[in-house]
């Protein structure tokens, strides 16, 4: 054991006076010796404990070899080890000298304490330092209770009061020259004053004694001797401690200087966080690399190391070369319309359950004011996300969006947005499409997944790939399209992962990079559409973000970009024209890849002649694309890639092999014509539909062609109705518009342009099949999300009769409440609405709908009444007053009611009293103006915010109360209690003389006691005309409430019941409640059973009043 500490001495003071690349450069040296096996020493590079750490080196020492051979490693691989820090009776190999080192104690009280103890202060320079600035946790060097440390800020500050305060200079002069200091020691002498004397000294035999002196003692370092002391000399140091880095190589023997991080300047410490973990530093001290050698350096070069010492330490050459390829890899713009960029808007987004009784879960759909953009885009995102993580943990970061929605483009923009040094946080970033890791076989390693799996194959070496997995929290590794790996869903799930150098299939790869057992502590970013398998396990996500698409402005900038872009100027305003003639398309037009599709028609349409016209649906969008290009393609063709995408959709795939197609003429033609095309780092026989739309209309047009399906099964294909057995799950979401669009639409101009007219001898029978089911359906009976794909496909049908009986069929009152209106969803139920001739009240809350889609619903005539967020309305009435719209702001106005109105959060209550302030504010401006129909109409209110936030909101809530003058039903009642208190009864009762109309006042479960039934006594008289009902249901009111209630009781002539059950009072009390009954006719029910009462007096009073209720 004594050899072990002796062993644990000497590693300590390794570990704490170098830098990490030189620990690391110790594991190294010991795992070339074959001290350490491979799997050992990646365990010992992420140990972060110090003090474990040096334990388990000093065990492995002590076992397998000795701390000679660690030192050579260090000194082999181009770090010199001090000669200072081997511990003491460790002789060199020159056969010079000993150096003489010391274990600190506990170091505790004042700079006094600390000189009179046996700390030597150069080595608390050397040992500690607990400067944190990459704000991770702390971790010590030392984890004994009984080490105390002080840092660098400490002996500064020891030293500038010694400089600064007359008396302390004098009590530490007392320390440093006693007046029995033995003459010889009094006899001193300076140092030669040169730039190496400053930090390397040829010492004598012997201890060392170092003394920090006073100001009157000349700047220098001095020496005495130590004759007859115990000690070879004592050196007496005054002024600035010099850097290591400014002076020349030692020689011999040397005591070195107090070196300086080139991370971090002033700290030693091995675990410090180097300056790639300060992502607020310039981006060139994050991205340049020091190319100066320890100890060899000029004194030119010198002097720029000091200047430099922030720069990040040097990486292999090998690992450089790897960084700047990997760099130009993803610097690479993209070109033609794929290249034209278009900030959207990044939401903050949570998963939730669609219902009660489903434990799936989709996205959350909140109100447009409640939207929480991610402010500063994609990289300041990523950059706040990963401050909020974990230490040593796997962040799971996720984007998801709707197709199309261009989350793919984003992934590569995130690519290059590391190229260009905007994202300095993360050292390498591998960007690798989902469809690559559908692949067999057991013979993967992590170094395929990062460098042969991505858009472009890498060259890297071991060296390389050994480099990044010891600093796996500065790897981004983004995984676009998840909901490809549906097929391998079992992976999140698995019950273990592989080892780092184990192969495995690519299923345990990920399970491996999930599980968070291998490359623990990166950063995962997935890009995943917002429903399937997998995306029910992104609730547990660190971050979760939503492309939000388009806006209609920016829509229309995309199509002049891309005309710009395409060389066709003349034609932009044209195009734009264009698309503002078709509102269906242009509402579409928030998804990318519906807008370029449209700017491509529009393109061909418009080389055609003047007199181009885009078409009114988006199956006529798609049969004009693709038209030509099925004309001119072999027979068949069409259909055949058609049934290609079908089946591949029913497999969840967008993927296909070369050798699945019918023929080499199908797959040349369908490449040639863009319909299919290498995607993203496939192998040359991988091929893909460059849209999943396109792949959506190739699936419906195979439906509408094939004679395979049955008639009857045809309906199910729509989606309208759920199936109990065998349901179709969707997964070609766009499949029910296009089908219905292709069956429907006139054969000339939609199926006959694709096939020919020839090869729709089943259509027929389909279009009465399905025509015959469509005239069935009760809208009314459907649910939110049904009734508009129901909407869509009618429109997409431009069938008459279709389109007739659907939207004379929808109900009076449509509730979208929690189904998400997108702008599409909005003009077609729009259209639906103008077309029914009849009036509607429309329910838009929690439906995400823009301020466009709902000013245009708001201002049809045929809706009288709507529901929308509080906050949504508001802003669309200031912006309607902005843009001088009286009339519709006037309907805007009328229209809008908000009865019942249930208060369950905070924001709630604040809306509420920022549109009783818009009506204030609204009538002190305008003399003819009357109160807001909303404020004046709301009859019932409800407040439900539970017991932590019902007493902070209760006030706010009553401070408009008096604003609603109609208020009939105050319900303040919530199955978690609101515990408004006493206090809060107080507050209300002042507001019960301007509640001239409320009938009905619920009390419930509010912790009221004697007192709050006191002061509700006292404001009661003034409800005495209009109350009904009281209820103080489970409250804490005993006999003295009881009496206060009984007291006033006669007084409220138009009480017909009350609630007093599950109260405090005992028999006392509720006799008193029971004679003052007595004297009120008018009450026919009085409540009041309640544990306290003994059941045989609660019966007696029963029986002398019917009135009574035990229930």
């Amino acid at each position: 054991m004594n050899n072990f500490q002796a062993i644990l001495t000497q590693v300590r003071i390794l570990l704490s006076s170098h830098q990490p690349s030189q620990v690391q450069a110790l594991l190294d040296s010991l795992l070339k010796e074959e001290l350490l096996s491979r799997e050992y020493h990646c365990t010992l590079l992420h140990e972060p404990d110090s003090e474990a750490l040096a334990r388990k080196i000093s065990l492995t020492l002590l076992e397998k070899g000795d701390l000679d051979l660690a030192l050579l490693g260090w000194a082999q691989s181009g770090l010199q080890s001090p000669a200072a820090e081997r511990g003491p009776g460790h002789s060199d190999h020159d056969g010079s000298s000993q150096c003489a080192t010391m274990e600190l104690g506990p170091l505790e009280g004042s700079y006094l304490e600390l000189l009179n103890s046996d700390a030597d202060p150069l080595c608390l320079y050397h040992i500690y330092d607990q400067m944190d600035l990459a704000g991770e946790e702390e971790i010590e060097l030392y984890s004994e209770p009984d080490t105390d440390t002080i840092n660098c800020d400490q002996f500064s500050r020891l030293l500038c009061d010694m400089e600064g305060d007359e008396e302390t200079r004098e009590a530490y002069a007392n320390i440093a020259f006693p007046e029995e200091l033995p003459a010889d020691l009094k006899h001193w002498k300076p140092v030669p004053s040169s730039s190496s004397s400053l930090s390397c000294l040829n010492l004598p035999e012997g201890p060392i004694q170092f003394v920090p002196t006073v100001s009157t003692v000349p700047q220098g370092l001095w020496q005495i001797s130590g004759t007859g002391t115990g000690v070879s000399s004592i050196f007496i140091y005054h002024g600035e401690v010099p850097q290591a880095s400014q002076v020349p190589p030692p020689s011999g023997l040397t005591v070195h200087g107090l070196p300086t991080s080139p991370d971090r300047p002033g700290s030693t410490s091995p675990f410090a966080p180097s300056a790639t973990d300060l992502p607020s530093m310039p981006e060139p001290a994050l991205i340049s690399r020091a190319n100066v050698t320890e100890h060899k350096t000029s004194p030119t070069q010198r002097q720029a190391a000091g200047e430099v010492s922030n720069k990040l330490p040097k990486w292999p050459e090998s690992v450089e070369q790897f960084y700047r390829s990997l760099q130009d890899t993803y610097r690479a713009e993209p070109t033609g319309p794929d290249g034209i960029l278009m900030e959207v808007d990044l939401v903050q987004a949570r998963l939730e359950r669609s219902s009660s009784k489903s434990l799936e879960r989709e996205l959350a759909t909140p109100d447009w004011a409640e939207r929480q953009l991610a402010q500063g885009g994609l990289a300041e995102g990523l950059l706040a996300a990963k401050e909020h993580r974990r230490p040593r943990e796997t962040q799971v970061i996720a984007m998801l969006g709707k197709a199309g929605q261009g989350k793919s483009y984003w992934a590569g923009a995130v690519s290059r947005a590391w190229a260009c040094g905007r994202l300095p946080q993360y050292d390498f970033v591998f960007s690798v499409p989902c469809h690559c890791l559908n692949r067999p076989g057991d013979v993967y390693r992590l170094q395929d997944l990062l460098f042969s799996l991505g858009p472009r194959p890498l060259v890297a070496a071991d060296e390389v790939f050994s480099h990044i997995v010891k600093r796996p929290d500065r790897i981004l590794l983004i995984l676009d399209a998840f909901e490809e790996l549906e097929a391998q869903d079992g992976f999140l799930h698995s019950t273990c992962g592989p080892a780092l150098a184990e192969p495995c299939s690519l299923r345990g790869l990920l399970a491996g990079l999930f599980q968070k057992k291998l490359l623990r502590g990166c950063t995962l970013l997935l890009t995943a559409r917002p429903r399937g398998r997998l995306v029910q396990s992104l609730s547990k996500a660190d971050a979760l973000f939503e492309l939000s698409g388009f806006s209609m402005e920016q829509a229309q900038a995309y199509v002049m970009r891309y005309f710009e872009c395409s060389g066709m100027t003349e034609h932009q305003d044209r195009a734009l024209a264009l698309l503002r003639d078709r509102p269906f398309l242009l509402s579409h037009s928030h998804s990318p890849t519906l807008c370029q599709a449209v700017c491509q028609l529009s393109e061909a349409l418009l080389e055609l002649g003047e007199d181009a016209e885009l078409p009114s649906t988006l199956t006529g969008l798609y049969v004009g694309l693709l038209g030509r290009a099925a004309l001119n393609g072999p027979p068949g063709a069409l259909a055949e890639l058609a049934k290609l995408a079908w089946e591949l959709g029913r497999r969840h795939q967008s993927t296909l092999q070369e050798n699945q197609f019918p023929s080499a003429d199908v797959r040349t033609w369908a490449m040639a014509k863009g319909l299919v095309q290498h995607p993203p780092g496939a192998t040359e026989s991988e091929l893909a539909f460059p849209s999943f739309l396109l792949q959506c209309f190739l699936g419906a047009l195979w439906l509408a062609l094939s004679g395979e399906i049955k008639d009857k099964e045809l309906p199910q294909y729509l989606a309208l109705t759920p199936r109990k057995k065998r349901p179709y799950d969707n997964w070609l979401e766009g499949v029910p518009r296009f089908l219905t669009g292709l069956i429907f639409q006139p054969r000339a101009r939609c199926l006959g342009a694709l096939v020919g007219p020839s090869a729709t001898a089943f259509t027929d029978r389909k279009q009465k099949v399905l025509a015959r089911y469509l005239k069935r359906l009760q809208p009314g009976t459907l649910r939110a999300r049904q009734l508009l794909e129901l909407l869509h496909c009618a429109h997409e049908a431009e069938e008459a009769g279709i389109w007739q009986h659907v939207v004379q069929e929808l109900p009076a009152r449509l509730s979208f409440l929690g189904t998400r209106l997108t702008p599409p969803d909005a003009h077609v139920l729009g259209k639906a609405l103008e077309a029914a001739g009849q009036d509607f009240a429309l329910d838009l809350r929690s439906t995400g709908i823009d301020p466009s889609g709902l000013g245009s619903l708001v201002g049809l005539s045929c809706v009288t009444h709507f529901r929308a967020a509080l906050s949504d309305t508001v802003a669309l009435w200031e912006s309607l007053r902005q843009h001088g719209e009286t009339e519709l702001l006037q309907a805007a106005e009328e229209k809008f009611t908000i009865e019942p109105f249930k208060a369950k959060s905070l924001k709630d209550v604040e809306d509420l009293g920022k549109l009783v302030q818009t009506q204030r504010t609204r009538s002190s401006s305008e003399d003819t103006a009357g109160e807001l129909p909303a404020v004046r109409d709301l009859k019932k209110l409800e407040f439900a915010l539970g017991p932590i936030s019902g007493p902070q909101a209760f006030p706010k809530l009553v401070r408009i109360l008096t604003a609603f003058s109609s208020l009939q039903h105050l319900d303040l009642d919530a199955l978690s209690e609101n515990k408004i208190g006493d206090e809060g009864v107080s507050q209300l009762s002042a507001t019960f003389p301007q509640l001239k109309s409320l009938e009905t006042l619920n009390l419930s479960q509010n912790s009221i006691t004697d007192l709050g039934a006191y002061k509700l006594a006292e404001g009661l008289p003034s409800l005495a005309a209009s109350l009904l009902r009281l209820s103080l249901y489970n409250n804490c009111i005993c006999d003295m409430g009881a009496e206060s209630l009984a007291r006033v009781l006669p007084d409220m002539v138009s009480l017909r019941v009350m609630d007093v059950q599950y109260n405090k009072f005992t028999a006392a009390g509720a006799q008193q409640l029971a004679a003052s009954l007595r004297k009120c006719p008018h009450v026919e029910t009085l409540a009041m059973w309640t544990p306290t009462i003994p059941f045989s007096v609660q019966e007696h009073l029963q029986q002398q009043d019917s009135r009574i209720s035990l229930r």
